[in-house]
């Protein structure tokens, strides 16, 4: 008789596994985007390093705002350093990203001025410091710009580039393994020969579901129900993956031979097989030689609703992210019912209505953990505890946004 466990168990479980030390690489920085910085980013001058214009104008010394005419001495493009100094009658013309000549501190924009005769008539006064970038405005020296753990994006990428940096070290993504297993299951193009052969989504659904959460995947394809074939996908996918995914073969079938492969011909600790959740009660998570094992059910929906939970927590682990399941809080709009003692995971339809989510049930099907289409459109997962009571309308419930695993 097997102990099932419950969800918030077997998530401890999960969160307790020791992975392997991660490995990390240098890559140039357009091709970090999306990867997780392996170490503080630290800043090791001041920038700008001197105060600088950010405008096109007069370099002045504020003070000048209450002379009639500033005499203009001489000009200061971008890129070089202009000889000259600004006293007090005396103003430079410099342009945006100029240093701010030696005597001034504060800029007057062009159209606030009347050029006469080489001076400046100012029609309209600005404060002291005006356009001018202080030492230090964009970041300062020795300051942490991109902390360990940050997911470099177009931003990080411009920090980095502003600092001279042109590779960067980042945490080498996951390996997940993919197999789909089972003699009823028919991949792409192959052609049905008997009325109980289905087409399997499975495996591509994951593989999908992984890449968008920047995980490496090895596609092991579909693997039919008998113990050797499925033995030497297993051995294959453990010398070359971190994790191992399969979906089918967990239940209690005569020909569920995933499990005895895991248990009797690999030898794997068995972390957990069995967790009082809908769908995908028979998940079974096993190590092997530090090598993970996530075996979920064959249903397209329970083992996509599975994976979300257990597989990608530990894709965030392996990149040592700061990323999490994107669980927040929403009203539903009508009455729902607990229907049985288990943590259940519900899909429904998200709306963001005056600042706050909104779920329904219209368009979703009832019925099997198979129904995969009910992941369509804009699509969430209410989250019911097991020690939940019956859902009023205007609660305000959990929700995974599933949008945005994509």
């Amino acid at each position: 008789m097997r102990n099932f466990i419950s969800y918030k168990k077997s998530i401890e479980i999960l969160n307790n596994i020791e992975l392997n030390k991660r490995a990390t690489q240098k890559v140039f920085i357009t091709n970090a985007i999306g990867k997780v910085v392996a170490k503080d980013i630290i800043a090791f001058e001041n920038s700008p390093s001197f105060p600088t214009s950010a405008m096109d104008g007069y370099a002045i010394k504020y003070e000048d705002l209450e002379n009639d005419f500033i005499e203009i001495i001489d000009k200061n493009p971008a890129g070089f350093v202009v000889e000259s100094q600004v006293s007090i009658g005396k103003c430079i013309k410099t342009f945006t990203g100029s240093l701010m000549p030696k005597g001034s501190d504060t800029l007057i924009p062009i159209e606030n001025v009347e050029v006469v005769n080489n001076k400046i008539k100012i029609i309209k006064k600005v404060p002291f410091s005006f356009a001018v970038r202080q030492i230090g405005e964009n970041y300062k020296e020795n300051e942490v710009l991109i902390k360990k753990g940050t997911v470099i994006g177009f931003a990080e990428v411009g920090v980095l580039a502003s600092l001279n940096i042109s590779q960067v070290e980042v945490i080498v993504n996951p390996t997940i393994a993919v197999a789909s297993t089972g003699s009823e299951v028919l991949d792409l193009g192959e052609t049905q020969t008997n009325d109980s052969q289905i087409r399997s989504s499975n495996h591509l659904t994951l593989e999908a579901l992984f890449k968008s959460n920047k995980a490496d995947v090895l596609q092991m394809g579909i693997v039919k129900d008998d113990i050797d074939s499925i033995t030497n996908m297993f051995e294959i996918a453990l010398s070359k993956a971190d994790i191992v995914v399969t979906t089918g073969g967990v239940s209690v079938g005569d020909y569920d031979f995933v499990q005895d492969v895991i248990k009797d011909r690999l030898k794997a600790e068995v972390l957990f097989h069995g967790v009082t959740i809908k769908p995908g009660m028979h998940i079974l998570v096993a190590i092997k030689e530090k090598k993970i094992i996530v075996a979920l059910p064959g249903f397209a929906y329970s083992s996509t609703v599975c994976a979300i939970l257990y597989v990608l927590p530990l894709i965030f682990r392996f990149r040592d992210s700061n990323e999490k399941l994107p669980i927040v809080k929403a009203k539903i709009t009508q009455d729902y019912p607990m229907k049985m003692k288990k943590t259940i995971f519900t899909a429904c339809n998200v709306h963001y209505v005056n600042g706050q989510y909104q779920i329904d049930f219209e368009g979703k099907k009832e019925g099997t953990s198979a129904i995969l289409t009910n992941m369509l459109g804009n699509p969430a997962l209410l989250i019911q505890d097991e020690d939940s009571e019956d859902l009023k309308t205007g609660d305000l419930v959990d929700i995974l946004l599933l949008n945005q695993l994509k």
